[in-house]
């Protein structure tokens, strides 16, 4: 009997994907475990494996095609004896399967039944919202308008709990006029499509944004000694084909006083707040479709040299899209680094659901008073951007002193 190959979820927000490359034809045999194609998910390009076996009698889903559902038949796999594919199969989508929970260090909220199918509503303006039905039923009792409620279900739809939580002055009479303004294209202009991961980010920064109350550390570290310790580091590690860079000695001194300051360690839920056992640090790295963060795991725990192979791996194929669902999901805290670019300094947007983000600027010489004497040093500007419902901002500046003291004084962090 032929077996339906589906579109498989290959993260917990993917609702569709683009097939982005087959590595199959038809007639070709498959075994278990063989890689079939490479989906574009929101946040990657991963490669698909075959569950089962047998010879592929028809590829449904051309290579390129974009916007395919979860679940959807792709390819149908003919078992030993059969000759042909007797039927085609539709690329619909088969009942929902449940999709994998995202791995995190530590569980960010109890897991809690699916949510109903949301039902589109619309808004004064005609767009379309999704929420549940008892939550517009909810709404229409109290009142309020569901264009000014954000939705914290899958795909940010509305369910009971946002409409409970919501103020009666969010009602359709206080909504104010929309102010986007229209984007007229000339001739000469080039559209170019959202991608997945770009969507993704855009949705998510703007959450970000929106719902968490940033506020910023700025601080000005001496990194002279950091510099002369990455040069005797270097000159033994090099010999391994290993180099250690500025920003794997600033993962270290972060994890390290994220150890110290386990409070800081930490994602905000409406009913309590998770500390991280263990400490995974998120570093920011740019790909040609968007950025990516994938996680050094117990960085805490690993030597400069271990922390610099894994990122120089990480990085490699996070922009050949080829990191696995694990390595960019979880993180307790993250990394931006713009200073390779020459930015001197500059404020990060947080990476939710984590509380802090450190952005760190170029290094650079200036004059600097030491002493009563005008001198010159290797200065580094960071700044630090804190989720204030999570961290104070005095606990915000014990850690940065914290952090300090490892940078300005590396070898505290070998120790």
């Amino acid at each position: 009997m032929a077996i339906n190959i589906l579109m498989p979820a290959l993260s917990p927000t993917m609702t569709e994907g683009k097939l982005a490359k087959w590595h199959v034809k038809v007639g070709d045999t498959v075994t278990s475990g063989q890689v079939v194609c490479e989906i574009e998910t929101d946040k990657a390009t991963m490669e698909v494996e075959a569950v089962d076996e047998g010879r592929i009698g028809q590829l449904v889903v051309p290579e390129g095609a974009e916007g395919v559902k979860v679940n959807a038949v792709i390819a149908i796999l003919l078992e030993e004896g059969e000759k042909e594919v007797t039927k085609v199969a539709a690329a619909a989508p088969a009942p929902a399967a449940k999709p994998a929970a995202a791995p995190t260090p530590a569980p960010v909220s109890a897991p809690k039944p699916a949510p109903p199918t949301p039902v589109p509503a619309a808004s004064g303006d005609g767009a379309r919202l999704f929420a549940s039905p008892l939550a517009k039923r909810i709404a229409v009792d109290k009142g309020l308008d569901l264009s000014r409620i954000n939705g914290s279900g899958p795909g940010g739809r509305i369910v009971k709990a946002d409409v409970e939580a919501a103020k009666p002055g969010q009602s359709a009479a206080a909504k104010p006029a929309a102010t986007a303004q229209p984007v007229f294209a000339a001739p000469g202009d080039t559209r170019v499509p959202h991608t997945p991961i770009r969507k993704v980010i855009a949705r998510r920064m703007l959450e970000s944004k929106q719902t968490v109350p940033h506020f910023y550390l700025a601080v000005e570290f001496e990194i002279d000694a950091l510099l002369a310790a990455r040069q005797a580091i270097n000159a033994v590690t090099e010999k391994r084909g290993t180099k250690v860079s500025v920003n794997d000695m600033v993962i270290k001194a972060c994890a390290k006083a994220l150890r110290d300051h386990p409070e800081c360690n930490a994602s905000w839920t409406e009913d309590e707040m998770i500390q991280y056992g263990a400490v995974d640090i998120s570093v920011a790295v740019a790909t040609d479709r968007g950025l990516i963060t994938p996680i050094v795991r117990n960085a805490d725990m690993k030597g400069l040299a271990q922390i610099a192979a894994e990122m120089k791996d990480l990085a490699a194929r996070a922009k050949a899209g080829k990191l696995k669902l694990d390595e960019f999901q979880g993180g307790g805290f993250t990394i931006s680094n713009l200073g390779m670019f020459g930015i001197k300094n500059f404020a990060a947007i947080i990476n939710t659901p984590q509380a802090m983000i450190l952005a760190v600027g170029a290094g650079e010489e200036r004059v600097v008073v030491r002493k009563g004497q005008m001198v010159v040093r290797n200065m580094l500007d960071c700044t630090l951007a804190v989720d204030h419902r999570v961290v104070d901002g005095a606990l915000g500046a014990l850690f940065l002193q914290t952090l300090r003291a490892y940078v300005e004084q590396p070898a505290a962090m070998l120790a």
